[in-house]
């Protein structure tokens, strides 16, 4: 399990590539709603949604991309390391964001759609 401080440290990495998100919606385990979280979404001006307990389907994506990995991965691979197992993530991860077009993406690779999204302009996917 992450700490929240971890998390927070990611954040930070994350906007310094993609700029700073208006909301994050998460669920409610403990490193979401850490002291270091809290914190970080005041200091960054970030809202932050959680979903309700026992709600998993209000995050759909990440429950998506999460099933996928366990499907596609994690549930076929008897993995002798954790070297190797950073390794498969790494290369699934690749394969998924750059070679396999979303249809809820308008048929683009998130890879794709990530280079031309504006947050200020409305969204016309599919």
């Amino acid at each position: 399990s992450l700490s929240g401080m971890r998390v927070a440290r990611e954040l930070d990495r994350l906007i310094t590539e993609r700029g700073r998100p208006r909301m994050i919606v998460s669920d409610n385990g403990s490193a979401f709603t850490s002291n270091a979280i809290l914190a970080w979404a005041d200091q960054n001006r970030v809202e932050w949604h959680y979903i309700a307990p026992g709600k998993p389907m209000q995050n759909g994506f990440i429950e998506s991309f999460n099933g996928r990995l366990r499907d596609e991965l994690l549930n076929e691979t008897l993995f002798t390391s954790l070297a190797q197992a950073r390794v498969a993530i790494a290369l699934w991860h690749a394969d998924y964001n750059t070679a396999r077009p979303h249809s809820q993406l308008a048929w683009r690779t998130p890879a794709e759609f990530a280079t031309t999204f504006n947050p200020r302009r409305s969204l016309a996917l599919r």
